[in-house]
């Protein structure tokens, strides 16, 4: 694991902002919105409202909640009881058109984000996303593009992004308390559940199907599909890689000042019984590129049966490696250890990155101070594109990618375009 070490000079600060983004000189700009007090309250809307959207729900609660959407009845009546004065909606649609908002959360399953948060962007108001971001490429880019020309104040939902740890880990790491790093290994336990695909399906009465739909293609309903398992379906999530891509890449993307790969390379498979495709086993091969004068950067992500053998030795079914040409920093979201090549202790470099006020806080407070946040879209908008990428990589066939970030093509493999960028269900469109 260590044939591929550098032995460059290691620079003490990566760069932490990915790289500025083409506009589209057409686009209307908004003018910047003028700072709040930090004592003045936003006006928000919350577009989903159950699961991960009642945890993002209840850590903004500290602001005027004006409105709440949801295409599930059910769930919206909990909602709508800690929160009666808030309006409430099916469709988020009809919320922006009418709600005079500051700002917006967006919990919806990934193949509903890029919708509304480009539609809020585009009415001026700062948006939270969960991750990752958006269900493909082409709308990741959008949503970044339309943050950037409206100077929105915007974080995707990586919470662990605000933790200690990993404040501690993006500490070691640029200290260069192992040395240059070139190698990164990101692992995770396969969780994708086999589903059903059905010719026929009525869906409960208290939900609002069509919308839950929105712009993936129409089906027959079926519970495994619905709500949580929407995840392990192409048309609506992209499986254990896109559910914890963001959260464990995260980690060598902020301590490495990664932004785009220039290559990916795939190899997975499906072994399961279920209708649903995505692969419980899967392998990711992401080379980046030099970064002034950091080294480039071979980064493998590995799920399910892809697991290398040697990871047992870690005890951890999922975690973060760097190797650098003195030693390795294991972690995961909670944890870390070094682990010395010559068997020295190590003294860690005094705390340089301030702990968070919280991820939620982050966003509130940078909102109305005009401020940025640690997970911006232009930073958290580069990671989800190359955590996408391993499954567009996939979905072409197991196949190397050569990648033109800046134009988003991958240019030896033209049938990746087909993952790139999806066509939308009639009534449906990205920008208003």
């Amino acid at each position: 694991m260590s044939d591929d070490f550098s032995r460059r000079q290691f620079m003490t600060n990566a760069a932490k902002v990915a790289a500025a983004l083409p506009v589209v000189a057409s686009l209307p700009t908004l003018a910047v919105a003028a700072p709040k007090s930090p004592n003045e309250k936003l006006d928000i809307a919350c577009i989903g409202v159950a699961g991960q959207g009642n945890y993002n729900l209840r850590n903004v609660e500290s602001e005027n909640i004006v409105a709440l959407c949801d295409v599930d009845s059910k769930r919206m009546a909990e909602a709508a009881e800690r929160h009666p004065h808030a309006k409430t909606y099916t469709d988020y649609r009809q919320l922006l058109d009418k709600e005079k908002l500051d700002a917006v959360v967006i919990a919806t399953p990934d193949h509903s984000h890029a919708i509304p948060a480009v539609w809020a962007l585009q009415k001026g108001l700062d948006v939270y996303c969960e991750k990752p971001l958006a269900h493909n490429v082409y709308e990741v880019r959008k949503m970044r593009e339309w943050a950037k020309k409206q100077n929105a104040v915007t974080q995707m939902g990586t919470q662990i992004h605000a933790g200690d740890n990993y404040r501690r880990v993006v500490e070691l790491v640029q200290a260069g308390v192992v040395g240059p790093v070139r190698r990164v290994h990101v692992w995770m336990a396969n969780i994708v559940q086999p589903g059903v695909r059905v010719t026929d399906g009525t869906p409960p009465d208290h939900v609002d199907y069509d919308l839950w739909i929105g712009p993936a293609p129409m089906r027959p309903f079926h519970a495994s599909h619905f709500h949580f398992n929407w995840r392990y379906w192409w048309d609506f999530g992209g499986g254990t890689l896109g559910d914890f891509g963001c959260h464990y890449m995260d980690l060598p993307f902020w301590a490495l000042g990664l932004t785009y790969p220039t290559s990916i390379d795939a190899q997975g498979k499906k072994t399961y019984e279920g209708d649903n495709q995505l692969p419980d086993s899967l392998r990711v091969d992401y080379q980046f590129p030099a970064r002034d004068d950091l080294p480039p950067v071979h980064m493998t992500w590995y799920h399910g049966d892809a697991r290398p053998s040697w990871i047992g030795e870690f005890d951890k079914n999922s975690g973060v490696l760097f190797e650098g040409e003195r030693g390795r920093i294991l972690a995961d979201y909670g944890s870390r250890k070094i682990l010395m090549g010559d068997g020295s202790d190590v003294v860690a470099p005094e705390p340089s990155i301030a702990n968070s006020i919280g991820h939620h806080q982050e966003w509130i407070l940078a909102c109305k101070e005009r401020s940025t946040t640690t997970c911006n879209f232009d930073y958290s908008g580069a990671l989800a594109e190359s955590v996408l990428l391993g499954n567009v990589a996939y979905r072409s066939g197991n196949r190397f990618l050569a990648w033109d970030a800046e134009n988003l093509i991958a240019t030896n493999c033209p049938e990746a375009s087909n993952f790139i960028q999806r066509t939308y269900r009639d009534g449906w469109k990205l920008e208003m």
